[in-house]
């Protein structure tokens, strides 16, 4: 990245979160002092400590290794930051105060978006999978990439790959208006349904937004689409738009699905050569369609047809989508991200569609009190589709408390009166006497934790 000629150290606020432990990789492979802060300790920050990253776990002045404490060397240093870390960060206002550089993730990322062909995928739902299929697909097809993903992909066990191609992946997150800092060749969004009302105010600001994103993509470039998203925005010109789906006029238009034993078999035709006798070991219709916009964006970066074929077939996915954790004749555990209505709902329909039959338990943290207060109709109602359901405490995350809005409100709206609401301290003692059938953990708060001691706890009583 340019600018960097006389920078020594750069310093991560917030360094845990799944984007900025990507960036903080990428810095570590540049040979920089990598070091940052966090709230908690998890999985990535034990994995970036094992790497070579140096964290602390306090907010304190004192916590700082001698290259970052030091104003008369702030020159050496950048510090970047994500829009979760509150303003009264002690250690943010440290660095503001005394005159250090600072960048928000998003610029970093536009930056990076400047030097490379990017490719960065945007949408309320999808675009952590589409994002890392396509970085599978150009990986495979020997184009090459670099990788910028929004979670931990199980071909490499990463969110972050490099290589000397000069195409590179990148998620184009809405939150924040963060995607606006991006200059991609090729955009994908795969879906504008409402979200983050908290930071847009309504979905039309959203969709306004979206559109001022297309308008990001270089001359030249490429607007890749799901079809139900065309109608909606507004695009600039001197850029190629295709769009995908099933219907007729799509530019990828999925045809002649099948379901086997496991998996799915699909054809897609493309404005080139069609792509035929896709297998792809993913369930439900929604992975058909994020196969769909990776395989696009792969074709239009010069992705050969038998090579996105060949990809497919080995993806294997993305840790907390659709993440198989466990199964036996007796339990099937699925751990899941979904923090939005309609994910839940595709959620619950691939399940319904690979495991036919089987009884479901799910355990769903809201996240945010925003969205559970925005969406807590659509909350209830996807739930509604599951037999049992407990609702954790819900994870805050960046917000303070809305009078009225927990999780018991979500319970409160539901039909279906196998409901329960449940602490973090409740929950394992909750599932010693779980039916047999699916277990499903769903949210995107701090219910990750649990993934682990779950897993074990079925792994004990059904191995």
């Amino acid at each position: 990245m340019k600018g960097l000629t006389n920078i020594e150290g750069i310093y991560f606020l917030g360094i845990g979160g799944i984007g900025m432990s990507a960036l903080a990789r990428y810095f570590l492979e540049g040979r920089f002092c990598v070091c940052g802060y966090d709230r908690t300790r998890s999985q990535l920050t034990d994995a970036l400590e094992q790497e070579g990253c140096r964290i602390t776990f306090e907010d304190d002045i004192a916590s700082l290794p001698p290259l970052f404490d030091d104003p008369a060397a702030r020159d050496r240093v950048i510090v970047v930051y994500t829009p979760a870390i509150p303003k009264e960060s002690i250690l943010l206002n440290f660095f503001k105060d005394r005159g250090y550089t600072l960048y928000k993730r998003s610029e970093i990322l536009g930056f990076i978006s400047e030097e490379t062909d990017a490719i960065a995928v945007a949408g309320t739902h999808g675009k952590t999978t589409v994002s890392t299929m396509t970085a599978h697909l150009l990986t495979v097809s020997h184009l090459g990439c670099s990788a910028f993903l929004g979670g931990i992909s199980k071909n490499y066990n990463t969110n972050l790959l490099l290589s000397q191609s000069r195409l590179a992946v990148m998620e184009a997150d809405e939150f924040d208006r963060s995607f606006l800092r991006l200059s991609p060749l090729v955009a994908v969004i795969t879906a504008i349904d409402p979200d983050h009302l908290d930071i847009y105010g309504n979905a039309e600001a959203m969709v306004e937004a979206y559109s001022e994103f297309c308008h990001r993509v270089r001359q030249g470039g490429t607007i890749i689409l799901h079809e139900d998203v065309l109608p909606a925005l507004s695009l600039p010109e001197g850029v190629t738009v295709y769009s995908y789906g099933t219907g007729e006029k799509a530019s990828f238009r999925i045809s002649d699905i099948e379901k086997g034993d496991g998996y799915y078999r699909f054809d897609i035709i493309t404005p080139g050569e069609p792509i035929s006798n896709i297998r792809l070991l993913l369930p439900g219709m929604v992975n058909i369609l994020n196969a769909t916009a990776a395989s696009a964006a792969a074709w239009c970066a010069g992705a050969e047809p038998q090579a996105i074929r060949n990809a497919l077939l080995h993806y294997q996915g993305v840790q907390r989508r659709f993440d198989v954790r466990f199964g036996s004749p007796q339990m099937t555990y699925i751990d899941d991200y979904a923090h939005h209505p309609q994910e839940i709902n595709a959620l619950i329909s691939a399940v319904r569609d690979f495991y036919p039959g089987k009884k479901v338990t799910a355990i769903f943290q809201p996240h945010l009190y925003s969205r559970t207060r925005d969406f807590a109709d659509g909350f209830a109602s996807a739930l509604d589709r599951i037999d049992n359901v407990m609702l954790l405490t819900l994870y805050p995350a960046r917000e303070n408390p809305i009078p009225g809005v927990s999780s018991s409100m979500i319970a409160g709206l539901m039909k279906n009166k196998n409901v329960k609401t449940i602490t973090r301290e409740e929950l394992l003692p909750a599932l010693e006497n779980i039916d047999e059938g699916l277990l499903l953990t769903i949210g995107a708060g701090d219910i990750d934790r649990f993934v682990e001691p779950i897993t074990a706890m079925l792994k004990r009583r059904y191995s």
